[in-house]
């Protein structure tokens, strides 16, 4: 792996572990096991390089979701890969963590990334629920951008609360209440 490379990835590993106030210089270039000159040779400093982490990261999840969601079957069972896909849940999302970060969210450069994905995932979810009202699997009374906001928002608080417990029960139970909710096998549509 080339400097640049590992030096995105030990930033991207860092964020997530201990978010960008703790990311330092110093400990991007000991976990890339780059030197002080190399790290800023390829980058102009701290934000450029986590920058470049946050859009692979963003990337990363994006495409990770799209084979969840591009799997074969019905609307239904494609939005249930996407809530089942394998995740390390304890770890949270790396890009919903983002979210929390002040530092993150203060740097409309260092957002953008991060809103995207939420914007596409929203955007991709709902399309899903729209295909899924017009084949009947769906109630045609579902508002389909409420309730791809409402599966982004049960996966972020699944992470939540699994982390609060130390366990991925709450994650589960939470897919699992999610999708009985949407279950084309539910015949109490409104």
């Amino acid at each position: 792996m080339s400097t640049p490379e590992r030096l995105i990835e030990s930033t991207r590993e860092l964020l997530w572990e201990r978010g960008y106030v703790g990311t330092s210089p110093k400990a991007i270039q000991e976990h890339a096991g780059a030197g002080q000159g190399s790290m800023y040779h390829h980058f102009k400093g701290k934000p450029d390089l986590a920058l470049a982490a946050i859009r692979r990261t963003a990337e990363e999840l994006r495409a990770t979701a799209e084979d969840a969601l591009n799997t074969p079957g019905s609307p239904y069972e494609r939005v249930e890969a996407y809530l089942r896909r394998e995740r390390d849940v304890l770890r949270g999302c790396p890009v919903g963590r983002l979210t929390m970060d002040p530092d993150v969210i203060a740097s409309a450069e260092l957002r953008a990334p991060v809103d995207e994905t939420i914007d596409r995932l929203r955007e991709r979810l709902a399309q899903i629920v729209e295909e899924g009202k017009e084949q009947g699997q769906f109630a045609p009374s579902l508002d389909a951008e409420e309730i791809a906001a409402t599966i982004l928002a049960t996966i972020q608080g699944g992470y939540v609360l699994a982390r609060a417990s130390g366990s991925p029960a709450a994650f589960d139970t939470a897919v699992r209440g999610l999708l009985a909710l949407l279950s084309p096998t539910r015949r109490d549509f409104g």
